[in-house]
């Protein structure tokens, strides 16, 4: 068993100390008991590299995207002032129509 960082209070087995605990113990609960501990320890494990997968798409996505909202800002500016702006007199065009 070692000793938590965060507390010396509180003390946990390792992965190895669960298998070195399994060579002590031979009842039939402690074995079980034992396989039960290990399958922990390996989705646990599963779950990190998951969440490290994760993690990674994550900044790849910010890392893609950065500055989009500044693009969109100068579009939606850029539409406001298309809407405000007064709209061009109608051109005739000689020939066509009343002059």
């Amino acid at each position: 068993m070692i000793s938590l960082k965060f507390s010396k209070n509180v003390y946990a087995f390792t992965e190895q100390g669960v298998a070195m605990l399994s060579s002590v113990l031979n009842s039939e609960r402690a074995i079980q008991v034992n396989i039960l501990i290990m399958r922990a320890f390996v989705r646990l494990k599963e779950a990190l590299v998951n969440y490290d997968k994760l993690a990674t798409k994550i900044n790849k996505l910010e890392k893609k995207y950065i500055g989009h909202d500044e693009k969109l800002q100068d579009i939606f500016e850029a539409i406001r002032q298309l809407i405000a702006s007064p709209p061009e007199e109608k051109r005739r065009i000689r020939g066509f129509g009343r002059e």
